[in-house]
């Protein structure tokens, strides 16, 4: 290698490790991290000697093994220092190394899928959502793509089709979906590092996380909703046992936790216990709706169906972005403040929420 060649690599290794450098320690501070300290990195050293470079190598290295997937997920959804190419840079570090294990995938699949969210026209339709859109944005990291699905991966789409066909998250989470796709990433082993795998894991992780986001929406919507009316018939307390809560939960209790689930999502979503909780909470509240008049309401009937035909008017937008996972809506013209949805896919979002399966 030239001389000027190599130089050149070294000066630009040192830009990208003083780009990600205050990233890597705002997180570090987030989550609390035993951080070894790299002096030039911290001095902001402009020319450094080739040693520098590989001591900022391995404080790199070292903190990417003290970080996990889900502090990574949670801290870039929510950092204004996450931007288009801070993303890419970091990516472009993952990828670039010569081993990469399983951790590096887990990472760079969320890293791939946000960047592709960040950097996608507004209200992307999922007939636009075709891997010739989607190698065309990640070509600054992944470079030209051969648009072809491996043989092997064909099976993502057909999880797709009957993630389409659910219509709430215990109808996702029986046919065990996310499952599927996450166990199909571990298989394929270091074939997922492939450029073509890598584009079709993150086509199929934006519009599974836009199914996923909008059936969450649908059951926090019915949940808000059924307590509503519940309480108009006088019942204020549910035995939620099913749900993992007390046997006479305060209707109150419920609404909170029903916003407070709306912030914890940011940060994962599979099918744990958190979420398992929110699915049997909408079953146990359409049970006591059953039991104590004889069926879900019209109106609540008519709320749920609006709910999910904005869903559905907006789904274009993807879901939404990391400033917030919904809005509590004030009552629109021609809905009175009882059928006003509280969680709704936000018409002026156009961001999905970055997520590994």
């Amino acid at each position: 290698m030239k001389v000027s060649t190599q130089l050149s690599e070294l000066s630009q290794q040192w830009r990208m490790s003083r780009l990600l450098h205050p990233l890597y320690v705002a997180l570090s501070r987030e989550f609390v991290l035993e951080m070894p300290v790299c002096a030039d990195l911290e001095g902001g050293v402009d020319a450094p000697s080739e040693e520098s470079i590989r001591q900022a190598t391995e404080w790199f290295d070292t903190m990417d093994e003290r970080i996990q997937v889900h502090q990574l997920r949670q801290f870039l959804q929510t950092t204004p220092l996450a931007d288009s190419e801070t993303l890419r840079t970091i990516l472009l570090r993952f990828l670039g190394k010569k081993k990469h294990s399983a951790l590096d995938r887990d990472k760079i699949d969320f890293l791939l899928v946000q960047f592709f969210s960040l950097s996608t026209p507004m209200r992307l339709d999922d007939v636009d959502c075709d891997l010739e859109s989607v190698a065309q944005i990640l070509e600054p990291v992944l470079g030209e793509l051969e648009v072809k699905i491996p043989e092997w991966l064909k099976t993502l789409d057909q999880i797709i089709q009957a993630a389409n066909g659910c219509h709430r998250l215990s109808e996702l989470f029986s046919a065990r979906l996310l499952e599927q796709g996450r166990k199909l990433k571990v298989q394929c082993g270091e074939k997922y590092f492939q450029p073509a795998s890598m584009l079709a894991f993150t086509r199929f992780n934006f519009l599974i996380r836009r199914v996923f986001f909008h059936l969450m929406h649908d059951d926090l919507n019915a949940i808000l909703d059924g307590l509503r009316e519940l309480q108009s018939r006088g019942i204020n307390t549910l035995d939620c046992r099913r749900a993992h809560f007390s046997h006479q939960e305060p209707s109150e209790r419920l609404r909170m936790i029903c916003h407070s689930w709306k912030v914890m999502f940011h940060a994962e979503y599979s099918s744990g216990q958190p979420l398992k909780m929110l699915a049997d909470l909408r079953t146990v509240v359409e049970e006591a709706l059953s039991r104590t008049g004889g069926g879900v309401s019209a109106d609540v009937s008519g709320v749920a169906a609006n709910h999910k035909g904005a869903a559905k008017a907006t789904a274009a937008a993807g879901a939404p972005n990391s400033t917030g996972m919904g809005r509590s809506m004030s009552s629109e013209p021609g809905q009175t403040p009882s059928h006003a949805a509280e969680f709704d896919i936000s018409p002026d979002s156009n961001r999905d929420e970055g997520d590994v399966l």
